[in-house]
């Protein structure tokens, strides 16, 4: 083991030695490296006539650049966009994420969790957290309806087993005695078991009531204290985009950070859709754990092993991308913008909700609950899903997604209010049409 991560692991063991027991093989041997890098950084800092350390190419004292690209670049210099930013994130931008992460869940306060790990965008998150975290043969538990892409990250590229619990309840809620029985059985089997939550969920659209949430967090805890090491991940790559009262307008890691030693949180977020900047590819890794001795230490160990991870995949995340989102964030105006796209969204969402349900359909298809970010589904009653997903599109020019045999997900972020009844109406011609 390279002595780097031998030490990085004596920090994390000192703090907390179940989160040793938590990190994967290849976790426990991720550092971040020296060498190069460091020897860079001092170069920096004390080569003041020659500095010939740093693998770009400058000219005039100036980074090198082509007009043709600057053309394009309006307000960031070539110091703040073409060059490379660090494998952690520029510093600036952790810093304003982490600010605003408090900002956004107040339940977070008191809490002190890591400085957020940059990464290309939350796709990359998640296969990161995988790297330092996952194991062949380790169990991940997911709901029965999930985002298809966890099945690539975690089972192919990871060899994880995916154990998923039934997602909503006959009543229309989030099925807590099955998340409970599914964590439970999976804790008796195994010293570590690895909890995905995706609220707002890809791809029902739903996220937990604040009853549901808190059920939840606790129903983690017991486990924890029952001997299981827990790492609870929060995947909350449409946080924000909230349309009801009663459901939890924070994040999940919020409530569970921070509840007891064999309780690891992990939030992954980005600004792709918080920000609308899908292919600035720009997300985040942050770690939540119980307050101990050396906690200060102990983030700084997990951030270094995580950048370590993005450093031996990608390298970095684009500076360009890391820079924009910056600057918009301290741009006057930010958050009211924001809010404006959010209420849009929410117009679209109620209009389905309201036109989805019209009883003219019910023989066709009942709803799925939904409450926010982009997607609802429906379950069809007698047609199957892919079936009519292409005669929709051979036949009418609707295009729509099916999931297994019974179910099609709607992205109502990218249709127009006007749309929405020619669409369901389309729907319900398509099924018809099968019918006969």
């Amino acid at each position: 083991m390279n002595e780097i991560a031998r030490q990085l692991n004596e920090e994390i063991a000192q703090g907390n030695g179940h989160l040793m027991e938590m990190l994967s093989e290849v976790g426990k041997n991720l550092f971040f490296p020296k060498g190069i890098l460091s020897q860079s950084a001092e170069a920096k800092q004390k080569a003041h006539r020659i500095n010939a350390t740093i693998g770009i190419a400058k000219e005039e004292g100036g980074i090198m650049r082509l007009p043709s690209v600057m053309d394009s670049i309006e307000g960031l210099a070539p110091e703040n966009s073409l060059t490379y930013a660090p494998s952690f994130g520029i510093p600036g931008l952790r810093s304003a994420w982490k600010e605003a992460m408090y900002e956004k869940n107040p339940s977070l306060a008191g809490a002190e969790v890591s400085l957020p790990v940059v990464a290309c965008g939350i796709t990359q998150a998640i296969s990161v957290m995988a790297d330092v975290w996952v194991d062949p043969g380790d169990v991940v538990i997911l709901p029965n309806m999930m985002w298809g892409n966890y099945n690539l990250i975690l089972s192919v590229r990871k060899g994880a087993t995916l154990s998923k619990y039934n997602l909503f309840t006959e009543a229309g809620g989030f099925d807590l005695d099955a998340f409970q029985a599914k964590v439970k059985e999976e804790a008796a089997a195994r010293d570590k078991i690895i909890v995905l939550l995706n609220f707002p969920q890809n791809p029902t659209g739903y996220t937990v009531t604040k009853a549901e949430a808190a059920k939840i967090a606790d129903i983690l805890e017991e486990v924890a204290k029952g001997g299981t090491n827990v790492i609870a991940v929060t995947d909350d790559a449409y946080f924000g985009l909230f349309y009801e009262e009663d459901v939890l307008k924070e994040s999940i890691f919020s409530l569970i950070t921070g509840r007891h030693e064999r309780l690891m949180a992990i939030k992954m977020d980005g600004a792709t859709k918080e920000d609308y900047v899908w292919g600035l590819r720009v997300g985040f890794l942050t770690y939540g754990i119980p307050a101990c001795d050396n906690q200060a230490a102990v983030y700084e160990a997990l951030e270094k092993k995580t950048a370590g991870a993005v450093r031996g995949s990608v390298s970095n995340a684009s500076h360009l991308s890391q820079s924009i989102v910056l600057k918009a964030m301290q741009t006057e105006g930010y958050a009211a913008s924001k809010e404006a796209k959010g209420e849009i969204l929410k117009a679209r969402a109620n209009k389905v909700a309201e036109v989805s349900r019209d009883p003219k359909y019910a023989d066709a298809w009942s709803v799925y609950p939904f409450n926010s970010g982009y997607f609802m589904c429906i379950r069809l009653a007698n047609t199957d899903a892919e079936t009519l997903r292409l005669h929709l599109l051979d036949t009418y020019g609707v295009g729509l997604i099916s999931l297994g045999a019974t179910d099609l997900r709607v992205a109502f972020s990218c249709i127009e209010l006007d749309d929405v009844h020619e669409l369901f109406d389309t729907i319900y011609k398509g099924v018809q049409d099968l019918a006969g």
